[in-house]
């Protein structure tokens, strides 16, 4: 993909001035938080805190700007103090299991929603916020189904509490999206838009919905709906940038636009927010997903160096430094990333980004026992397994490599290719003859290699190389000349029929390959048939290949020193 490099950055540190102009107002302050304008807001939330600091709702909705943030801490003080404010404040109970839920403890998320729910009496309010933290998760990261169906069976209770309630069925359709469940979320989406046809929001979200679908056209109608209700909604703008790169990458013809727009959209969204810290990081989110790595890299490392930067500019520097090809400068960012972070805000795509940058740094056997780790954290990166298989296999740990892509070939799905058992084969097969120099070795390999070269033959007829392999595998069982059983016999002999099929080869690897052939069939007819004359045949086929093979040279010697075949 064309990197989206035209969205200026340098102005992206600037805050904008004059706070305290800003109106203060709880629906003003609701309002710029769904703008995402994070950083208004929190100055609004802050002054009404004081100034009706025996409000609880004000120090939740502050809290909540604070969980946007990913400022779990600064969240539960906030929250705390409005329930030191209302021993009875369901908003902020929700709100408390909103930031358990950020830092994983699942027990004290779930209390804290109970209690919110129990407070909730008339309000769904509570359920909305309870259900909003159900669908939280990282950037990038997709919500699980337990964690959607917990959102959805909250906010159709308060569904029922309100039916009127536009922003919880907004976050209801939400929660259905998440899961493609697609006819729901448009109701939801519609059932909203209907209550308050002046809500952008509800028009932005079917945007995405239809965006979910490639139904590109009708999105950005959607987000040009939104737009003429609100000319300054800042997500409409993020969105149809997000839908933008959606576009470009299926549609080839429409790429290059669509990348342009993306990025004019983009910083258009920027203008709009107030361009802190936090609006760079949600750049940086937009930079990951569209696949920017060379301005996000650029990004995060200027955002590295202020005092102020969120953490999480390591994580993002780290990940663009490894996608371009950076490893040193990426193993430095994450190995600051693991330092600064709090252990709950480590993900398993962090340590599968470690393991990868381990092994780009040449700490391979660290590496894979780190992508292990991001394994058992996330079995669904089944693109990992086959990252640790063929790092074993380019140490020549054929054994573990073996395994490794055995393991590719159980849980890889979809990805899983007749390669995969060709390495599967070949890594076992290596391994035995490597435990053969070594002295004893285990013939359970070869039963294992000729199981893997079994199955491409069966699913693919034509591959020679898969022929070959057989025939190495079974060879070893005629170890003895002098009572060779010519179980190699039909591999060797499919093998030269299908390369041959290919026309007369040029490569000096396929003809050693052939010589190799013909000189077994030429043992097998020597000692097994006693048939010197197809034994001489295939000698002489194989010296045809490689005059210079020591067995040929060999049998033409016992012949009695003749230097050519007749």
């Amino acid at each position: 993909m064309k990197m989206i490099s035209k969205i200026a950055t340098a102005s992206l540190g600037l805050l904008l001035g004059g706070s305290s102009v800003f109106a203060q107002s709880l629906a003003d302050a609701k309002k710029a938080i769904d703008a995402e304008q994070y950083q208004k807001a929190k100055s609004m939330l802050k002054n009404l805190t004081v100034t009706q600091a025996d409000k609880d709702e004000n120090f939740f909705y502050l809290g909540w700007v604070y969980i946007k943030q990913d400022y779990a801490d600064s969240a539960k003080a906030a929250f705390n103090k409005g329930i030191a404010v209302n021993a009875k404040s369901a908003l902020n109970y929700a709100g408390l299991g909103a930031a358990a839920r950020l830092d994983k403890d699942n027990s004290g998320a779930t209390n804290n929603f109970n209690q919110a729910i129990a407070l909730a009496g008339k309000s769904s309010k509570p359920y909305q916020y309870v259900g909003e933290a159900y669908l939280l998760v990282a950037p990038g990261a997709k919500v699980a189904p337990a964690d959607a169906n917990a959102a959805i069976a909250v906010l159709q209770k308060g569904k029922v509490v309100n039916p009127k309630d536009a922003d919880l069925l907004i976050t209801l359709g939400n929660a259905y999206r998440s899961q493609l469940k697609s006819n729901e979320a448009y109701q939801a989406y519609s059932d909203a838009s209907t209550l308050d046809p002046k809500n952008p929001a509800a028009k932005v979200a079917t945007g995405v919905l239809w965006q979910f679908a490639n139904n590109f056209e009708d999105s950005e109608k959607q987000f040009q709906d939104a737009l003429a209700i609100d000319p300054n909604y800042g997500p409409a703008y993020r969105e149809w940038a997000e839908t933008d790169v959606r576009w470009s990458t299926t549609d080839p013809k429409m790429a290059s636009a669509k990348i342009k727009e993306a990025a004019d959209h983009y910083k258009k969204y920027i203008s709009l927010t107030d361009q802190s810290v936090e609006s760079q990081m949600h750049y940086g989110d937009f930079l990951l997903m569209a696949g920017d790595y060379k301005t996000l890299q650029q990004v995060a490392a200027d955002l590295s160096k202020s005092a102020n930067t969120n953490a999480r500019a390591y994580r993002y520097l780290a990940y663009a430094a490894y996608e371009n090809k950076d490893c040193a400068a990426g193993l430095t960012a994450m190995n600051a990333w693991f330092q600064k972070a709090e252990p709950k805000r480590i993900i398993p795509r962090d340590y599968l980004y470690l393991g990868r940058l381990q092994m780009c740094a040449g700490q391979d056997s660290v590496g894979i026992n780190t992508l292990r780790k991001a394994l058992t954290l996330d079995s669904t990166q089944t693109e990992v397994y086959a990252e640790i298989a063929k790092s074993l296999y380019s140490q020549k740990k054929y054994i573990q490599a073996g395994d490794a892509y055995r393991e590719v070939i159980q849980k890889g799905g979809r990805t899983v290719t007749l390669n995969d058992y060709l390495r599967e084969g070949t890594g076992y097969y290596f391994g035995y003859t490597g435990q053969l120099r070594s002295g004893k070795a285990d013939t359970a390999l070869l039963t294992k290699a000729d199981s893997a070269f079994s199955y491409i033959t069966q699913k693919s007829p034509n591959t020679a190389v898969a022929y070959q392999y057989r025939a190495y595998v079974n060879d070893y069982k005629d170890a003895d000349r002098n009572n060779i059983k010519g179980y190699a016999k039909p591999f060797y002999e499919k093998f030269i029929e299908l390369t041959l099929a290919k026309g007369t080869p040029a490569d000096d690897r396929t003809k050693k390959d052939l010589a190799e052939a013909y000189v077994y069939l030429g043992t097998y007819y020597e000692y097994k048939e006693k048939d010197l004359t197809k034994a001489t045949d295939n000698y002489t086929k194989a010296r045809d290949n490689d005059p210079t093979n020591k067995q040929v040279i060999a049998f033409f010697a016992r012949k009695g020193g003749a230097s050519k075949g007749k």
